[in-house]
């Protein structure tokens, strides 16, 4: 189950992101990065927030903790930047809000390795399935806190879906994007992850987190009628992906060979 919060205070923009997420108060005293779904990718980059997360959340793989938050559009009324304040608009009522982690720092490139060989490989793996593109050296989306690596934003996976009517054509996709991904040349053990994660990813377990999605995430696409049917087809191009697993795995495997 994923908990829903009441968005209480609007601290501070971040703006290193082009969606332009902010660090917020919540009723559970607690403080998130709220990412809004009137932001430029819409519902799309809040449902892939989502879905991929609790996919690694599944698959053992460190994601701090995602939410529900309700906002009032009238937390914008006193936000002197108008950029802000239209976006607080445009997001009222439910979007997706992810832990903050007081503290953390990005990990980079330059730094230590801060896993170890059979995480990096299920990171890697991970990353293929789900199709994420950030996870480069030049923005790795991934934080250190407390000596611990997490992971983080990934709206940017699943980008199948901003085109649907190929989607099933994009189930085998290989994902020769791969060959950027910042842990790639630690990632030893590719084919003892796959033997091990892809067993977690049964119908069941994929059909259960797509069922977290909010349905009016999903309404709005003239490719389904409905939510139960745009729901059905996250659920075919995943359980899709598990199937030919070995397409993206060989395309890993063949991307870390390369590496000099």
């Amino acid at each position: 189950m994923i908990r829903t919060v009441l968005i209480t205070r609007y601290v501070t923009p971040l703006r290193e992101g082009g969606s332009l997420p902010a660090i917020v108060e919540a009723d559970d005293l607690g403080t998130y990065v709220l990412k809004f779904r009137g932001a430029g990718q819409g519902p799309k980059a809040l449902i892939a927030e989502l879905v991929a997360g609790e996919i690694a959340r599944l698959l053992g793989l460190p994601v701090p903790e995602l939410v529900f938050a309700q906002l009032d559009p009238a937390l914008g009324r006193s936000e002197a930047d108008s950029e802000v304040r239209d976006l607080i608009t445009r997001s009222a009522g439910l979007n997706l809000a992810v832990d903050y982690l007081p503290g953390s720092f990005a990990y980079e490139a330059a730094m230590p390795p801060p896993v170890d060989t059979a995480m990096a490989s299920a990171i890697v793996w991970f990353d293929a399935y789900v199709t994420n593109v950030d996870r480069s050296p030049r923005n790795t989306n991934m934080l250190l806190w407390h000596r611990k690596l997490w992971l983080i934003d990934h709206g940017a996976a699943l980008n199948f879906h901003f085109n649907w009517p190929r989607y099933r054509e994009r189930i085998p996709d290989p994902f020769v994007p791969i060959k950027d991904h910042v842990l790639l040349r630690l990632a030893v053990a590719l084919g003892e992850a796959d033997k091990r994660l892809v067993p977690m990813l049964t119908r069941e377990a994929l059909a259960a987190i797509i069922a977290l999605v909010p349905d009016e995430w999903l309404l709005g696409d003239p490719s389904f009628p409905g939510a139960p049917a745009a729901r059905s087809g996250y659920l075919e191009y995943l359980v899709g992906r598990t199937a030919q697993s070995h397409i993206f795995l060989q395309e890993a495997l063949r991307a870390r060979s390369l590496l000099v």
